[in-house]
């Protein structure tokens, strides 16, 4: 057999150096045809290169994303005590596929995420891949993140119901104790801090079962905007010391519902009290967005009428990476020693069992909106 000459050599060389340039030229305007955003990033989160999709659906030039970490990008960020679930999962160098709300993107997504495996078997690049959610399928998310925190809710009065006893025993012979004790010694303090802390306790098991709609108050016809004002009386004076403005837009017609008017309060002070906690974070002093917005109207929607407040306001928003986590009963995006993580919860649990709906929307650094539906009144 006769070997090939070195011109035949240089041929075949020039032919298989031509033939991966082409197919690296199609590999790129591959890429850039994807109709999907679609991103290539480090373990750590580093967004090394992306494609067209990804640009008009962010409005961000290239230049202002390659570099930057994925969850400011697709996120919006996240707070420095706040870690970004999708980037510890990265981490992992492990692949998944979830639904979640991508407001970088503007929209909400089905996110699929794929470690790419380089010659020696390692991961180095991961590939994340965005496909807008049809409305069908965004409802469907609606009605699993409901049937989740229902579950939760059951796991919770299960164990709010073994607590219960046990701890009201414990303060029932605390105070006989006390009742017997000197009064001013150190052991009638001891027995008073028990009692005390067994007080709290009982409190987080009423809260607990409140979030799990097991709770008998009446229910009776009450105007939801009348509560509201209720409530911005009881925190008018506090709200004016720390320079916060109120703005209410009610509809004239009234917006009445089945429901029991304290827990109604509680929804609403909750909301009221996380936008003023939101709205002195990010403005110290004197700022024109140092408000909060208040809508209430009756609405129909899908033939079915309802009454809708949203309390709307400027503050410091929230991570979208926890935002599914916000009505799990204990959990806080507040800093350690500022929250107990169950105010949402309760008021999830209350609504629910006012046959409505609950839905915070926000972007960090924005806006937050908490958004409330409840059947109106016959």
């Amino acid at each position: 057999m006769v070997p090939p000459s070195r011109t035949d050599r240089d041929y075949f060389t020039a032919t298989n150096t031509q033939n991966r340039s082409l197919h690296a030229v199609a590999g790129v305007e591959l890429f850039h045809s994807i109709q999907d955003p679609v991103l290539i990033v480090t373990p750590q989160g580093e967004i090394v290169d992306i494609n067209r999709s990804t640009i008009q659906a962010s409005g961000k030039s290239r230049e202002e994303i390659i570099g930057r970490g994925v969850c400011e990008i697709i996120h919006g960020g996240r707070w420095p005590h706040i870690e970004c679930p999708l980037e510890e999962f990265l981490l992992t160098c492990n692949g998944k596929s979830e639904d979640t709300k991508l407001p970088g993107l503007r929209g909400e997504y089905h996110l699929t995420i794929t470690p790419l495996v380089d010659s020696q078997n390692q991961v180095q690049l991961i590939l994340l891949q965005a496909r807008r959610l049809t409305v069908e399928e965004s409802r469907k998310i609606d009605t699993i993140r409901t049937a989740q925190l229902a579950a939760i809710g059951e796991v919770a009065a299960g164990v709010a119901h073994e607590v219960n006893n046990p701890i009201n025993g414990i303060i029932n012979y605390a105070q006989l104790l006390l009742d017997d004790t000197e009064e001013g010694s150190l052991q009638a303090e001891l027995l008073g801090r028990i009692v005390k802390e067994g007080d709290r306790v009982a409190t987080i098991i009423y809260n607990l079962l409140s979030f799990a709609r097991e709770t008998d108050d009446e229910l009776k016809e009450i105007d939801l905007k009348e509560v509201i004002l209720s409530c911005i009386d009881l925190v008018d004076h506090m709200l004016n010391n720390e320079g916060i403005d109120v703005d209410l837009e009610f509809s004239i017609k009234p917006c009445k519902i089945i429901g029991n008017y304290a827990q109604m309060q509680q929804v609403v002070l909750n909301a009221i009290h996380n936008s003023r906690y939101a709205l002195k974070e990010r403005y110290q002093g004197v700022s024109p967005d140092k408000k909060i917005h208040i809508v209430c109207e009756p609405i129909l929607e899908e033939e079915k009428r309802l009454v809708k407040v949203v309390i709307k306001d400027f503050g410091t928003g929230i991570p979208q990476g926890i935002l599914d986590k916000l009505f799990e009963p204990f959990f806080t995006s507040k800093p350690a020693g500022d929250g107990t993580g169950l105010g949402l919860s309760i008021s999830y649990g209350i609504v629910t069992n006012h046959g409505g709906s609950l839905v915070i929307d926000s972007i960090l650094n924005k806006y937050t909106d908490l958004i409330l539906k409840i059947p109106e009144a016959p």
